[in-house]
């Protein structure tokens, strides 16, 4: 079975939703910290952290969100979010503070994979990462690889990258570790197409567009996702 993920941004309505995306089908919801200068994050993304960040979701708020998301489900729960948010709270005690509050791992979309190699952390990999780099976040990396298929940032797209064939294809030559397609990921066909390549797919903006419409319109989402994943 395909693993499949879904990307909240984290707010006061996130352990509604992610009870919902729980039900829809899916395996893991990642958690958004909003920060002021996403450099990862297309229109959709931007837009969530804008109004989380209006809201008065920092970094205490966010943790305490994720919290309260574990009460309510059962799956794993990855908080994403970007390296000064952690400089400023402070490495150690936000990796401390996220396990203490339910995080099963964390993705730090800018932090390079030979920096902060203490930080236990799921790894990305591009169409640009060489090689070398790509063996090195494999063997560092937590549970599986996020395979970033575009060079640029996060955004529904009107077709799957035709750069994820040849990333997946490169990258299961170095290593055994799950690989999970995302950045572009958007539609069930897209999502059938990637997990074709991969051991299971990122759905993001979509994700978040769905749940705008509150979340029941979230979990059919998912469930149309959770439909196409052999």
């Amino acid at each position: 079975m395909k693993k499949l993920v879904i990307y909240l941004m984290s707010g006061h309505e996130t352990p509604e939703l992610a009870a919902a995306a729980e039900a829809g089908g899916a395996d893991i919801v990642e958690l958004g910290f909003p920060f002021s200068d996403p450099l990862a994050d297309g229109p959709v993304v931007r837009v969530a952290a804008e109004k989380a960040l209006a809201a008065g979701m920092r970094t205490a708020a966010c943790l305490e969100c994720l919290r309260t998301t574990r009460e309510r489900v059962s799956l794993p729960l990855v908080p994403m979010t970007y390296s000064s948010l952690l400089e400023a709270y402070g490495w150690e005690r936000f990796a401390a503070d996220a396990r203490a509050s339910g995080a099963d791992s964390l993705i730090v979309a800018d932090l390079p994979v030979d920096e902060r190699p203490e930080l236990r952390r799921v790894q990305l990999v591009a169409p640009t990462s060489t090689d070398e780099r790509i063996s090195l976040a494999a063997d560092r990396t937590d549970g599986w690889l996020y395979l970033v298929t575009v060079a640029g940032t996060t955004g529904a797209r009107a077709e799957l990258s035709p750069a994820l064939a040849p990333l997946a294809e490169r990258t299961r030559r170095l290593t055994d570790v799950p690989l999970y397609a995302g950045f572009g990921v958007s539609t069930p066909e897209q999502a059938a197409a990637a997990a074709a390549l991969a051991d299971g797919v990122v759905v993001g903006s979509a994700a978040l567009l769905a749940a705008e419409d509150g979340t029941a319109s979230l979990e059919r989402f998912v469930a149309q996702l959770r439909a196409v994943l052999a």
